[in-house]
């Protein structure tokens, strides 16, 4: 009887379980490592639960009949507060925390590894072998990336693909339903509603609360603003601390000056709808996103994959991150089940690369308006997507890609 072949993940987030989930289903031996020691939260995280993603994990057998607030009508308020336009579009929001325990209590704990991060690997034609930073060496058949924007994996298969900033930052936050004033609430909570400034997006939407929460008052307001920040003058001092120092890609919020949050807040004064001021008023600690995009040539090097975030970053207006890494990993280990891993591997790339390049170029498109500065031809995709018509339509809808 055939030895069970076995697959090293790296990164134990959404698509490391995703991956991980869907190989075991197929026989494979599967461990996870993930670098950071704590256990994984995605603070200030909602997302779309998107059809295709809940069809995914229906798929592996996941319960998926309470994972977020069902929702189906969108609007945009002008600034004065009054609703200019309406749109239904019935989805289900959700947080990141409530996806992810899904995933992970469905994997096995003994097989999850935590504060184990990825040093380097060595391959031949018989296996690879990952070297992690406890001077631990482990051999497997197959060793996959799904690693994040800040990818080890990519870093030694790929060294020039870095994150590309795309000229805005998103503040965001978190709130619980609780705290939203009721006449605040009555008009905004069940809907998807934005309020569009010149040039910047804010927009808001309920999802699921701590703890799995659904109920009536106990869950959540996903708040996101996009704003334009210069790449050489403004992000450096968003990015700079209250110590001084500047980060390099995302920065703490409990390290985030009071100067920026104080403008942020200034400007909500003058920008935004009543509605929303009165949202950014009962922030407490706001989130400030640099928004990137990571655009990979390649996903396959021989007995090594990259998969999800570790390959393809993109802006979250399509909101397709987990859907895409979802389709990442079925095509992954459907084209696993071939004996020989580097040609499978060369088949998952061909199929996964295409969607892939989609999301992105979509996700630029819908973005261009919210850019510091912009070329001619993002000028052009700003006069398409930024007007209302298309913001409602557009905005976190996969129709373009399925």
């Amino acid at each position: 009887m055939a030895s069970q072949r076995r697959a090293i993940i790296i990164g134990g987030s959404m698509s490391g379980l995703l991956a991980g989930i869907t190989l075991s289903r197929r026989g494979w031996a599967v461990d996870i490592f993930e670098r950071v020691e704590k256990e994984l939260a995605g603070r200030g995280a909602g997302i779309v639960a998107q059809a295709e993603l809940i069809g995914r994990l229906d798929a592996l057998g996941l319960d998926t009949s309470d994972l977020g607030v069902a929702m189906s009508t969108r609007k945009i308020l002008d600034a004065a507060g009054h609703t200019t336009l309406t749109r239904e579009c019935p989805q289900v929001l959700t947080a990141w925390e409530r996806v992810y325990r899904v995933l992970r209590n469905a994997f096995p704990g003994a097989h999850y590894h935590r504060g184990r991060g990825l040093k380097g690997f060595e391959q031949s034609g018989q296996g690879v072998l990952a070297h992690f930073s406890d001077g631990s060496s482990i051999a497997a058949d197959v060793l996959i990336g799904a690693d994040g924007l800040r990818s080890t994996v990519r870093a030694q298969c790929l060294p020039d693909t870095m994150p590309l900033y795309a000229g805005y930052v998103a503040w965001r936050a978190l709130l619980p339903e609780s705290a939203i004033p009721p006449e605040i609430h009555r008009e905004l909570f069940m809907l998807m509603t934005f309020c569009l400034p010149p040039g910047e997006q804010c927009l808001g939407y309920p999802v699921a609360g701590p703890h799995k929460e659904l109920r009536e008052g106990h869950r959540r307001y996903n708040v996101v603003w996009y704003r334009p920040a210069d790449g050489a003058t403004e992000l450096p001092r968003l990015l700079t601390d209250k110590n001084g120092v500047t980060h390099s890609i995302s920065i703490p919020p409990p390290l985030i000056r009071a100067e920026p949050i104080a403008a942020m807040r200034a400007a909500a004064e003058r920008l935004l709808a009543p509605q929303f001021r009165e949202i950014v008023a009962l922030i407490d600690e706001p989130i400030l996103q640099p928004i990137y995009d990571i655009e990979s040539p390649r996903l396959a090097f021989g007995r090594v994959a990259i998969i999800g975030d570790a390959a393809f970053v993109a802006r979250p207006h399509v909101a397709a991150g987990v859907s895409k890494a979802a389709d990442d990993a079925t095509a992954l280990a459907s084209a696993l089940d071939d004996d020989d891993v580097a040609a499978a591997l060369r088949r998952f790339e061909a199929e996964r690369l295409p969607d892939n390049k989609k999301i992105i170029e979509r996700a630029r498109h819908l973005g261009a308006y919210l850019q510091a500065t912009q070329t001619a031809e993002e000028r052009a995709r700003s006069a398409r997507h930024s007007i209302p018509e298309a913001v409602l339509a557009e905005t976190a809808v996969l129709d373009f890609l399925y």
